[in-house]
């Protein structure tokens, strides 16, 4: 198999704290006071590939704004900056370093993820909710220029527009406008469901995952189609939407993790009305993806079980059906269930589906133990009988036990209210293996012992060029207790079972991201990057080494990022 560049995805009503607030209308002009102009050569990409020529930068460098008052202190206990709104809509500066950064290590990392979580009066209840917040981090010659910018999505630009909620996101539906109290709508109920299963009322706010094309463009994505909008990863603009020309789009949602290579983009588009997925591949360089195959569901619930992301091996894709289901009726409600847009449903079984890359044909479809997951981490072949035939696959994901509260400890007035407590969910790398010889069952294991990784598990990478291949290393979240999020980073051997860990007190990092160095012939010759939210409100980039994950540089913000969840080299 051709070596792959890649990135694998991905993870209230009265808040104690309330998220920092955020004006909604700006400038280019209107971040700081003082402008610094600098040239420097832009890195085009990771992996010692480079643009040539001079890149003219308008780094505004202005202390962050003041916390409003009410967001300071309550009593003695300050929200950690990971669950507030960013201070500005966009911003641009040179970071000083601490360490040294690897010469070899040119190029941009761009993360996304959710960074204002209100819209004039009214806070978001979910993590989920947050309108997407794109950060960068340009290597260049030992130096890192860094920026943030707002995501200009639909639901964005007329959240600010209107100053009120104006799309369905994760957890929030708009509330209709009243013209007249004195008259209501009999019919405004079915305009409403007429909106919702049009996609009309869904979000595009893109706030999860992000990916680079083979054709070099870069779409950031979340679970509704069109929630793919493509943006400049120097400058952070955003282009407009992904227009794919293929006539699936009517199906709405997808896959918010699809699985890219120089070549081909895999991804999963559930279908809600005859429960099931259509696994669909679309080559560099083109807007239509085709149809390889389709999965139809096992079980008899009414809905398809969440696919948040999926896997892939060499020939085969890895298509999974959890018992956590779209559920139409937590769709269409007001106010959502502890499970949201989704329902439990144990009995009807947990499954795995492989197909053919080739054919579309599936070659395997086993019943396992019931799981949560929202994402794999990767797959590969194995050939148990010597004849080159591969005989099982092994698919590895975060896995949550099988407990749904996972999503519910995720509401905004839970991570700030509960930060210190020890009520983050047990969490373990979950094995699946999968036999290709028509057997009924697969085995659902536990790969590492999960007290080494502080019973945290999610936000995970390993070496892109392992993608689909046999491996060792996964690089991801994990904990030190007691907390309510993964507070720690993680690097696990999954051969050896044994795990380094990285922690600071009162920190929150993102996704540990790897970088392998050009020309490296171990799997973990690399490093990794990820950006740490600070309990003292301010926030960091560091870089860690991929063997001994010792810290090799850090590089401070002048001022604090939200949480972020998922990153790509570009």
């Amino acid at each position: 198999m051709a070596s792959l560049i890649t990135t694998k995805a991905m993870m209230s009503h009265h808040h104690v704290l309330s998220s920092t607030r955020i004006t909604t209308h700006y400038s280019d002009n209107s971040i700081g006071e003082q402008q610094l102009k600098t040239k420097f050569q832009v890195p085009h990409r990771f992996f010692a590939r480079r643009i040539f020529g001079v890149t003219r930068a308008v780094i505004n460098s202005p202390a962050p704004s003041p916390l409003p008052e009410k967001e300071k202190l309550e009593g003695e206990r300050r929200c950690h900056v990971a669950w507030t709104s960013v201070q500005q809509e966009k911003w641009e500066g040179e970071l000083t370093v601490q360490g040294k950064i690897p010469t070899w290590l040119n190029g941009t990392y761009l993360r996304n993820g959710p960074g204002l979580w209100n819209i004039g009066d009214h806070d978001f209840r979910h993590l989920f909710d947050g309108y997407s917040t794109l950060v960068k981090l340009q290597f260049d010659g030992g130096r890192i220029f860094a920026g943030h910018r707002l995501l200009e999505s639909d639901a964005y630009k007329a959240a600010k527009k209107h100053n009120r909620l104006c799309y369905r996101e994760f957890s929030e539906t708009p509330k209709p406008v009243i013209i007249n109290r004195n008259f209501k709508n009999p019919f405004s109920g079915i305009g409403e469901i007429v909106r919702l299963f049009s996609g009309e009322s869904l979000t595009d706010n893109a706030n999860t995952g992000v990916i680079k094309l083979g054709d070099g463009r870069v779409m950031c994505l979340t679970e509704t189609q069109k929630g793919s909008i493509l943006v400049d990863h120097e400058t952070l603009e955003t282009i407009g939407k992904f227009e794919y020309d293929d006539g699936l789009s009517d199906h709405m949602i997808q896959s918010a993790h699809p699985i890219v290579t120089e070549t081909e983009m895999w991804t999963l588009i559930p279908d809600l009305v005859k429960p099931g997925y259509r696994v669909v591949r679309m080559e560099a360089g083109s807007n239509k993806r085709e149809v390889v195959g389709r999965v139809r569901c096992r079980s008899g619930s009414w809905g398809p079980g969440w696919v948040h992301s999926f896997a892939v091996t060499e020939n085969y894709v890895v298509i999974p059906e959890m018992p956590l289901r779209y559920s139409v009726k937590n769709l269409l409600r007001a106010e959502p269930t502890p499970l949201y847009k989704f329902e439990w449903c144990p009995q009807d079984g947990a499954f795995l589906h492989v197909m053919s890359k080739l054919t579309g044909e599936v070659v395997a479809s086993v019943e396992v133990p019931a799981y949560v997951t929202f994402h794999f981490i990767n797959a590969y072949e194995e050939d148990e009988n010597g004849d080159g035939k591969a005989t099982v696959i092994i698919a590895d994901c975060c896995e949550h036990n099988a407990d749904t509260r996972i999503l519910d400890m995720l509401r905004l007035h839970t991570l700030r209210s509960s930060h210190g407590h020890d009520v983050l969910p047990d969490a373990r790398i979950g094995r699946f293996r999968i036999p290709l010889d028509g057997s009924k069952y697969g085995k659902l294991e536990t790969a590492v012992e999960a007290e080494k990784h502080g019973r945290a598990m999610d936000m995970c990478s390993i070496n892109p060029l392992y993608l689909g291949q046999k491996y060792r290393y996964v690089y991801a979240c994990g904990a030190k207790r007691p907390c309510n999020f993964p507070n720690a980073l993680s690097k696990v051997d999954i051969v050896d079972k044994k795990v380094k860990n990285w922690h600071e007190h009162g920190m929150i990092p993102s996704e540990p991201f790897f970088v392998p160095r050009p020309g490296a012939t171990h799997e973990d010759d690399g490093v990794v990057i990820s950006i740490v939210s600070e309990e003292n409100g301010g926030s960091f980039a560091i870089l860690l080494d991929g063997s001994s994950f010792e810290e090799i540089a850090r590089a401070k913000f002048p001022y604090g990022l939200p949480y972020g969840l998922h990153a790509v080299p570009c």
